[in-house]
């Protein structure tokens, strides 16, 4: 199993809005919403038609998500592709 090489950049941030950031400004809607754990970024999720959060990535390269749906707990790296059971 592999292990995420980016643990260090996880920050204790705060989420920047009540959904995602792009679709609140598009007026357009979401299925799942992720937090970027090193900005505080919220964006939708790949099952999403807008899939900011991995946009989010690929623009700025912070590695590492945490979904913040309710009951959800587990975060993601983009980069090690590695899956988290706790954030």
């Amino acid at each position: 199993m592999s292990e995420c090489t980016h643990v260090e950049q996880i920050q204790d941030v705060k989420p920047k809005t009540h959904g995602c950031e792009e679709c609140l400004k598009m007026g357009d809607s979401w299925v799942h919403l992720r937090l970027c754990r090193s900005c505080g970024h919220v964006g939708c999720c790949d099952s999403s038609k807008n899939t900011h959060a991995t946009k989010h990535f690929h623009h700025t390269k912070h590695p590492i998500i945490q979904s913040i749906e309710p009951g959800e707990h587990w975060g993601w790296c983009y980069v090690d592709e590695v899956e988290f059971e706790e954030l």
